[in-house]
C-alpha cells in the first residue's frame, strides 16, 4: 500500500489533491471556516470512495495549521467508513452499522485497524465500539476533532464519531502509544465531587482538588493550566496509565480534558526525557516492522505545544518521518482501543 500526503497552507483544497489518483481511502483535515465546502468537493472529486474528516491541525514533515491536509491510501487497501450517531446519548444505537462494515472488509487484528474522529463523549464513544472490535481483535486509533463537527462520505455530521475500518493487503498493521511522562513522587489521590458530564475533579482526598495541584506544585492558578504541560494526572489502568490534562480552574475544583469519576485513583505524573522515549518509539517500530508503508498518527494539542515551545516540533517530525511515510492529525484527545487519553501520540503502522 501507499500513503498520500497532500496540503496547501492557503486552504486551496485542489492544490492539497494534486498528485492524488486512485485513492482506496481519504482522511480529510481542514479548517472551521471551509470545512463543509471542503468535505462537498472532496466528495464530488472521489465519489464513492470511503472518507472521514474533521476540523484539525495536520503534518507530514511539517505542520499545516490553518490550510488543509489530507491523508489518502492506495494500493492494497480495503476500507469501509461510515458514522454512529447521537454519541452524548446513545451511540450503542448505530453499532449495528460498524458490525455490516466489519463483515464487509473482513480481515482481522493482524491486518485491519480502525480509525475513528470523534466531536465529544469519547470514553463513553470508544467503550461502544470496541464492543463491536474487540470480537475480532481488531485495534483503534483516533482522536477528537475540534468544532464538534466531523464527516463521513461526503457529509457533515455533529454529535458523532466517524471512524474508518482498513485492511492492509499486502501486509500486517499494529497500533502504539506513546507516553512522556511517568509517576511524580509517591503521591496517590482518591478523587471526589466529581461531575462526569462536565469532565470537573472537585476534590482529591477530600481536600479542594485545585489546593492540592497548587500546594504540592508550588503554583498559581494562573500557572495550573501551563503546568499540566509537565505534570498532568494520571489514572491507573492495569498496567497503563492514562493521561488526565488540566483544562480549567473553576472555583477549587479543575476541568479536565477527561472524565473522572469519584474514588478513581490518580497520581501526579512529570515529563519525562521526551527525545529519548520517542527515540525509542522509533526504535521499537523499527524492530517490529523491518519494511514500513505507511504511519498514521494521532498527536494531542498539549504535545504539539510542549513541542513547539521546546522548539522541538521540526525535528519530532523530523525524526518521525526517518521511519518512512509518516502523517496525522493534531487532536484534542487520544484513542487507543477502547481508551481515551490525553497528552500522548497514538499510531498504526502499516507493513
Amino acid at each position: 500500500m501507499k500513503q498520500f500526503f497532500g496540503m496547501s497552507q492557503s486552504g486551496n483544497l485542489d492544490e492539497a489533491l494534486r498528485g492524488l489518483s486512485s485513492p482506496q481511502f481519504i482522511m480529510l483535515f481542514t479548517n472551521d471556516g471551509q470545512f463543509e465546502a471542503h468535505v462537498e468537493a472532496l466528495e464530488k472529486r472521489f465519489p464513492g470512495v470511503p472518507s472521514i474528516g474533521c476540523v484539525g491541525m495536520s503534518y507530514q514533515t511539517g505542520m499545516v495549521e490553518r490550510g488543509v491536509g489530507v491523508i489518502a491510501f492506495s494500493g492494497g487497501v480495503r476500507a469501509a467508513a461510515n458514522v454512529l450517531e447521537q454519541v452524548s446519548t446513545m451511540p450503542v444505537k448505530y453499532i449495528k452499522r460498524l458490525e455490516q462494515d466489519l463483515r464487509q472488509v473482513g480481515g482481522t487484528g493482524e491486518d485491519t485497524v480502525c480509525i475513528d474522529l470523534c466531536t465529544g463523549n469519547d470514553a463513553c464513544v470508544l467503550t461502544t465500539i470496541y464492543t463491536a472490535l474487540r470480537r475480532q481483535g481488531v485495534s483503534l486509533v483516533g482522536g477528537t476533532g475540534d468544532q464538534g463537527k466531523v464527516s463521513a462520505n461526503g457529509k457533515v455530521y455533529e454529535d458523532a464519531v466517524a471512524y474508518a475500518l482498513v485492511r492492509n493487503q499486502n501486509g500486517r498493521v499494529k497500533t502504539y502509544k506513546e507516553n512522556i511522562y511517568h509517576q511524580f513522587g509517591d503521591y496517590r489521590f482518591i478523587a471526589s465531587n466529581t461531575d462526569r458530564a462536565k469532565y470537573i475533579l472537585g476534590s482529591l482526598n477530600g481536600k479542594p482538588a485545585r489546593d492540592v495541584y497548587k500546594s504540592i506544585l508550588h503554583v498559581t492558578d494562573q500557572e495550573i493550566l501551563t503546568r499540566t504541560f509537565q505534570n498532568p494526572f494520571g489514572k491507573i489502568n492495569g498496567d497503563d496509565t492514562c493521561i488526565i490534562s488540566i483544562k480549567d480552574v473553576q472555583g477549587s475544583s479543575l476541568a479536565c480534558f477527561r472524565q473522572v469519576n469519584d474514588s478513581d485513583v490518580l497520581i501526579l505524573l512529570e515529563l519525562g526525557d521526551y527525545q529519548a522515549i520517542v527515540q525509542e518509539t522509533i526504535a521499537q517500530i523499527c524492530r517490529d516492522f523491518p519494511r514500513r508503508s505507511a504511519i498514521f498518527s494521532v498527536n494531542c494539542l498539549f504535545r504539539y505545544k510542549l513541542f513547539t515551545e521546546q522548539g522541538y516540533m521540526d525535528a519530532y517530525l523530523r525524526d518521525m518521518a526517518a521511519l518512512g511515510s509518516h502523517a496525522g492529525l493534531v487532536g484534542y484527545g487520544e484513542h487507543y482501543n477502547n481508551r481515551f487519553v490525553n497528552q500522548s501520540m497514538t499510531c498504526v503502522v502499516f507493513e
